[in-house]
């Protein structure tokens, strides 16, 4: 079978399924399985490296157990099967008992389950699915554990249109576009604090894998990255990207990173990091728990306020950041907004603005984005504003016609030779000071996208223009049927 056409088959089986609602759910049901033979393959090789590994799954509830169809007619199906998963596999994973220090691959697997469900009811079509998962790739094989990407991909983006999941993911060309903009260097550490399916921290690996050379930069890469994510099927799906990126032990973590008090970062070993590449969660609300875990300055309840909060303390002295945020932030006038804006140009080098088009995102949000970029270096000198317009042949970015990385190739090149730019009168890229944006209150609403002005005619105007409007396309129906009406041959 095609890789590209697995999620389907798979979709179209589960469908037969009383027990599954809705794309979203059936998601959730192929990535558990997924992780289960590809953990059992990352386990195969690990046993062949180290002859004292031993397994945290018990060997009945591992995927080459139970799974694998000899075609014996031994395989477990039917009520069987469903047992075993409900009262068995799904009963002991959650409940792994792990030792303080045991290793990160372990953790996965207690963390992966720990809020994960098996929804099929029906074992005969459940035996369908793993038989297809099975047969489908071997993940023990390099170039088939690569290839797996492909169908990664489709689950993301079916995961997006599932409707209820579009903070997942961030398209592809935008996160390889920040990555690459801050060129992340083997020995740096990458974090993500709300990481979804680990689209920034994949686009961060393919750069870092490029400069492995040697056994020492191999462990340099597989200890380069950290993410954590609150809610359990994006988690999932992100350990299971970064196993497939050999990263054997992921620092991934399902958890809140506003749950801590952001003020103990600074004091922390390994509490900062060189490079942050982030699309915070926005239109959410965090509550006064939360809140009180930042500075009196810096509480807000909206999460993407927050997570610029927290980047402020966890970003390394000489980190970058690249972040993705909406409007509302540039011209946001509360305190919380005004207050991290002066922070991130009087403590932080906030220096270049990337004004993405509104519909990036689109169709699962309007909402139109922009690209912060900034270091911990120095105060910022000013700030260079860059308005990336829709591609020519393209009224709008759309799911069909969605944003690529090259529509990105005019902003590297301005990137590289920064000047300001003026088209039609409006400023498509321009240089602030911080002077000058702090006489304005921090208002970062600037280089925007020029709207065009309706002009409000007098009524009795108006009314004229539109029964001469009215007259002119009349007419051009009455000359379109008389020539219909020619050639068929009938009166007008």
């Amino acid at each position: 079978m095609a890789l590209g056409t697995l999620v389907k088959t798979l979709q179209n089986i589960m469908r037969k399924d009383a027990g599954i609602n809705g794309d979203a759910q059936r998601i959730e049901q192929m990535t558990w399985l997924f992780f289960l033979k590809i953990y059992d393959a990352k386990e195969e090789e690990w046993e062949f490296h180290d002859d004292s590994y031993e397994s945290i799954i018990p060997e009945r509830l591992r995927w080459h157990s139970w799974a694998v169809d000899h075609k014996d007619g031994k395989a477990l199906t039917g009520d069987a099967l469903l047992d075993f998963v409900n009262n068995d596999l799904f009963k002991t994973l959650p409940n792994l008992e792990l030792s303080p220090n045991a290793p990160l691959r372990q953790v996965v697997v207690k963390a992966a389950f720990t809020d994960a469900n098996n929804y099929m009811k029906d074992g005969i079509l459940l035996r369908q699915v793993v038989n297809e998962i099975d047969n489908a790739v071997d993940f023990t094989e390099y170039k088939e554990r690569h290839a797996f990407g492909e169908i990664y991909e489709t689950i993301l983006k079916d995961l997006q249109s599932a409707g209820n999941a579009g903070e997942f993911y961030t398209p592809r060309a935008v996160t390889d576009f920040m990555a690459q903009t801050l060129a992340p260097k083997l020995g740096e550490r990458i974090a993500d604090f709300a990481c979804g399916t680990g689209g920034f921290l994949t686009s961060a690996l393919k750069i870092l894998a490029e400069q492995v050379k040697t056994p020492a930069d191999q462990e340099l890469y597989t200890h380069s990255i950290y993410g954590i994510e609150k809610k359990q099927l994006p988690y999932l799906l992100c350990v299971t990207n970064m196993l497939l990126h050999d990263i054997d032990n992921p620092e991934i973590f399902h958890n809140n990173s506003l749950e801590s008090d952001m003020r103990e970062w600074r004091h922390k070993k390994d509490g900062q990091f060189d490079i942050v590449l982030m699309n915070p969660p926005y239109g959410g609300s965090e509550n006064a728990s939360i809140q009180n875990n930042f500075p009196t300055a810096l509480r807000s309840s909206e999460t993407a306020d927050l997570f610029l909060g927290l980047i402020l303390y966890r970003l390394k002295r000489g980190g970058r950041a690249a972040v993705i945020i909406p409007d509302g932030f540039l011209f946001g006038q509360d305190a919380a907004k005004v207050e991290i804006k002066r922070r991130l140009l009087e403590e932080m080098d906030l220096h270049t603005i990337v004004r993405m088009p509104q519909s990036v995102f689109a169709p699962y949000t309007s909402i139109t984005t922009n690209i912060l970029f900034f270091d911990n270096t120095k105060p910022s000198e000013g700030v260079w504003f860059y308005r990336m317009d829709i591609p020519d042949g393209y009224k709008h970015f759309s799911k069909t016609k969605p944003i690529k990385l090259e529509h990105f190739d005019n902003v590297k090149t301005w990137w590289n030779d920064r000047r300001e730019i003026i088209e039609n009168g409006n400023p498509k890229a321009k240089f602030y000071t911080v002077d000058e944006l702090r006489n304005g209150n921090f208002n970062l609403d600037l280089c925007g996208y020029p709207h065009e002005e309706e002009e409000i005619l007098p009524p009795d105007e108006l009314i004229r223009n539109y029964k001469e409007e009215r007259a002119r396309l009349d007419e051009e129906i009455d000359k379109k049927l008389a020539q219909i009406c020619e050639i068929l041959g009938i009166e007008a």
